[in-house]
Order: C-alpha cells, then structure tokens, then sequence
C-alpha cells in the first residue's frame, strides 16, 4: 500500500506530502491545477524516463518519494529480485533526484537502476491513465486479459508453451549450421586432417617448451659455464685454512672462549673442501653431448612451429585440436546429425502443439468464467442487458503465447447483436467496460495500490453512481486512488485530497492537502456548481455525502 509522497520542486509543486490510506482515496481540483504533476511524479518514481525540465524553475533538483508498506508476499517477491534490498518493517522507500546532470535513484538507501527499479515496483501499484481504455482497442491486448486472469491458478501451461516455443526456436537455429556443400564438406575435411595430424605428431604437453629451452641453454652456454667454475676451483685451491686454525690453537691455550672460533675455523675449512670436491665432480660430468643439443634444437623447433601456428602456446595449441577434432567428427557425422536435428524440430513442432492446443482448451474455459464476471460488472454498471463474450480464432503456427488470437466481443443494448469491441462504444464506456475488468482482475492480478485517472471520463449522472459504487467495492480489498471531476464520484471517498493552485509573489505553486468534513462538503459543491458555491450547492453536497455514506454503510452490513 502507498502510504506517503512526497514532492519537491516538481513542476508547479513546491513541497508538498500527501499521506494516503487504505479505502478510497479522492483527488480532486480545478482543471490545471496540477493533478496530472500528481500522477506524474508517481510515475518518475516507478521509474518512467526523467524530463529535465520538470525540474522546478530556479531549483537544481527535483525529489519524489513514495513510502509503501507491504505484505509478505510483495516482501518475498522483492527479495527473491534484489537479495541486496534490506527491507526493515516491511517498508519500502523509493527516493528519486532528478538533476540537471543526472537522476539518482535509491530505494531503502539501496541505489538501483531505472531496469531494476521498475522490476521490484512492478507488482506494487497498478496505474490505469486516462487514456488506458484505448487499449481494448490494442491487438493482442484481450488475449492478456484473459492470461491476467489465469494467473490466480498458475500459469504453469503458458510458461510450458513459451519454453516449447522458444527451445524449438534454438533448435532451428542448430540446423541452420547445416549449411555446407558436399565439396565445401570434403575440402575442409582434408585440410583438418593435415591439421590435426601436424598437431598430433607434435605430441605436445604443457610445460615442455620450457623445460626443453632451460636445458639447451644449459648445453649452449657450457663453455663459458665451466670455465667460470674452473676459476671458482683456483680461488678455492689458493685458500689456505691451515695457518689460521694453527693459530687460534695456540691462543686457545690462554683463553678458552677461542673454541667456538676455532671449531668454525674447523667447519670452514670442512665446507671448503666439500666444494672443491662438488666442483670437481661437477666439472668431470660436464661434456657438451653434440647429438643431444642437436635433438633438443630439432624438438624446440618443432613445438615451436606448432605453437605459433596454433595459438602461441603449448595449451592453445593443445585446445585447437582438441576443436578441430571435434569439427571433424561433425563434418564425419553431418548428414547423420542433419537428419537427427531435422527430426528434433519435428518432434518439437509437435510437443509445443499439443501444449497449446491444451493452452487454448484451459483458455476457452477460463474465458467463458471471465465473460460472465465482467458481464456481472458492467451490468452493474448500467449496461443493464448486456452481453460479453471472448470470441477465439487459431493462428496457422503456435507463438510463444500459443495459438489463440482473441478478441472480446459485445453488445451493449437489447437486441443488439454481439460485435467486436473495438467498434462499439464511446471513450465513457469503454472506460466503464476497463474499469469492470479492472474490478474482476484485482483480486488476480494481486495489486494492493490501483490509481485511476479521470477513468470517469465522458460519464455522468446515473451512470457515474455507479462507476463510485464500483470504486466503493474494489477499495474493500485494495487501496484506491482516483483522480475525478465527477461529485457523484468524490462523495464516496474514504478520504478527500484537494489539488489547488495558487499564485504567491509572481510564482505559480501546486498544494495538494486532504479535506476535512465541512471543506469535503465545500468541495463537493463546487463540483456541483462551479466556482460559486451557493446555499443550494451545499445542501446538495451534503445529500451527496451522506446518501454515499448510508450506502456504504448498507454494503457493509450485509
């Protein structure tokens, strides 16, 4: 449920929070007064494109708010899309700054992206705009109603014919690499088996080139390595260790505390030796072997070669065969695997047609249900002999969403026979046959927050009660937020905003504050009567009130 919003330096709104409750929220207002910034803000914060120029004139930001409180449901729905999003108290606040340089967005100080905030928003409110009607004029938008519907039961079906559809989709895309001629086939063939058998004779195994180069460097470098050691030998052989230990004897004989000095004397000396011996055993081992070097040059080369070839190294080398293998034996087994995926494309044809031919069954039925509640609405409406019916055609190839195509037919008066929607009706009744669709699909859709703008557009009098008294129904179960002009329709309200502008010091300014008894009443007059508000206007007002009142009383008791 939208609990608060907040604006501030949004168009014509200066500040301005509104605090919301559950039932029936009414806004009201002259026109221009700003009711459609109203919704707009709403809007911005769900995560519609910002316009720079909405920003209040002389402000360098624009601020929207919008608190919710939120059922548990709507909390694990959240979470299981953003595992980041702490949601403490089972609220959620979303907080959008609009800048001249950028727009920020943060939802419980979480900062997201205009794609992911509209994700968590989507099922928290529903907005149905004043023009919204229009799109039971959209095709494919009657096959949505009646999915909207079917989701309280799951679903489960259209998800199986979207899979079906969308793995026969890459199944097709497979055979599409099918695509060679038998002597395009043969030619890449021979020259894979010269490629693999030039890899394959390699013999190659990571490491090798490295352990190979340390060692021919090893038998090149020879020369030089042992003379190097031969002169470490003379140094060694010129160390005479003998005269100082003899020494150190001697001068332990006066003091004691030489014998550690001479013991290392002695180790030296021992160490000394061990090296010569080293050296020596080093140096008589050290032969250059021509026919090795010669081996290892010819086995460098020879990785080498393929290294480069294939990658650079010895693992790029060794995972262009193992492609390249693989690549054969598609080119060995193409007509096999042609035949095989040419198959798995029939079966798969079949297996999403049989999916949505039990799709359309469930729909057909679901359907026949759906009619008949919203032909219960609109009769409530004052379409008092009216038929509804969805009338199903099958497309020649299963889509993604089945077979159907769908289009809802009807008639409004007596006698009159069943035609398509789309050529029957006014803006009004449309808007009254959207709104009984929006009654039935409430409770399915499982929107806590629906916002109607002007949905009472082109109605009056009678027919107006009764759309109020559909609002009164759905604001039962949901919360409700409607914009009219309409007083059979405001008088219903849980709860009166007014919309209003004013002009202080040369600036334009947009307020919205809700409405106690006497100013509800007040309001409701000027709806009535215009901006004159007369002693009759108010008696009126007040019979509004209080028959919508005696009325909501009477629907709660029973």
């Amino acid at each position: 449920m939208l609990d608060r919003l907040l604006v501030k330096d949004l168009a014509l709104i200066e500040k301005s929070v509104v605090e919301f409750s559950d039932g029936l929220n009414v806004l009201t207002g002259e026109t221009g007064a700003g009711k459609s910034i109203l919704l707009g803000s709403i809007q911005l914060a769900l995560g519609q494109k910002a316009n720079k120029d909405l920003i209040r004139h002389g402000k360098e930001q624009a601020i929207v708010e919008l608190d919710f409180s939120l059922t548990e449901e709507e909390v694990r729905r959240i979470q299981a899309l953003e595992e980041d999003l702490e949601l403490e108290e089972e609220r959620l606040l979303i907080r959008r700054k609009i800048s001249e340089k950028k727009s920020d967005i943060r939802v419980n100080d979480l900062g997201l992206t205009l794609a992911k905030l509209r994700e968590i928003t989507g099922g928290l409110l529903d907005l149905h705009g004043q023009h919204e009607h229009q799109s039971l004029l959209r095709e494919g938008s009657h096959l949505e109603i009646i999915d909207g519907f079917r989701k309280k039961q799951g679903g489960k079906l259209l998800e199986e014919v979207a899979n079906a559809y969308h793995l026969l989709q890459e199944k097709k895309r497979a055979l599409q690499k099918f695509s060679l001629k038998e002597e395009e086939r043969t030619r890449e063939l021979d020259f894979l088996d010269f490629e693999i058998q030039e890899l394959a004779d390699a013999h190659l195994s990571e490491g090798e080139e490295a352990e190979l180069t340390k060692e021919y460097s090893l038998y090149e470098n020879m020369d030089r390595l042992k003379s190097l050691l031969l002169s470490a030998k003379e140094s060694l052989e010129e160390m005479d260790f003998h005269r100082p230990i003899q020494a150190v004897e001697e001068a332990k004989d006066f003091d004691e505390s030489l014998k550690g000095l001479s013991d290392s004397l002695y180790d030296l000396e021992a160490v000394g030796e061990d090296c010569l011996r080293s050296l020596d055993h080093y140096l008589d081992h050290a032969e250059v072997d021509e026919e090795k070097l010669f081996t290892l040059g010819e086995r460098l080369e020879q990785i080498r070669r393929v290294m480069m070839k294939h990658g650079g190294t010895e693992a790029k080398a060794l995972a262009a065969l193992a492609k390249k293998e693989e690549r054969r034996t598609f080119l060995l087994d193409y007509e096999k695997d042609e035949e095989k995926a040419k198959k798995a494309i029939v079966e798969q044809e079949k297996l999403l047609r049989e999916k949505a031919v039990l799709l359309s069954k469930e729909r057909q039925e679901d359907a026949k249900v759906l009619a008949k509640q919203i032909q219960g609405e609109m009769q409530e409406m004052g379409f008092l002999d009216t038929k509804f019916e969805f009338h199903f055609q099958e497309k020649k190839e299963p889509t993604e969403k089945g077979l159907d195509e769908v289009e809802a037919y009807v008639s409004l008066n007596p006698g009159e026979p069943l035609r398509p929607l789309r050529e029957v009706g006014s803006g009004g009744e449309l808007s009254r046959i959207m709104l009984s669709i929006k009654t039935v699909l409430a409770d399915t859709e499982g929107v806590s927050t629906l916002i109607f703008d002007e949905i009472d557009s082109g109605i009056s009098g009678r027919t107006a009660e009764k759309v109020g008294e559909k609002l009164q129904k759905i604001a039962k179960n949901h919360q409700v937020i409607l914009i009219t002009h309409l007083p059979q329709i405001a008088a219903k309200a849980d709860h009166h905003f007014l919309i209003e502008k004013t002009v202080e010091e040369g600036a334009t300014h947009t307020r919205i504050h809700p409405l106690e008894e006497k100013e509800s009443i007040e309001e409701l007059a000027r709806l009535l009567g215009g901006d004159e508000i007369s002693e009759a206007s108010l008696e009126n007002a007040r019979e509004l009130k209080a028959k919508s009142k005696a009325k909501k009383t009477k629907a709660s008791n029973v």
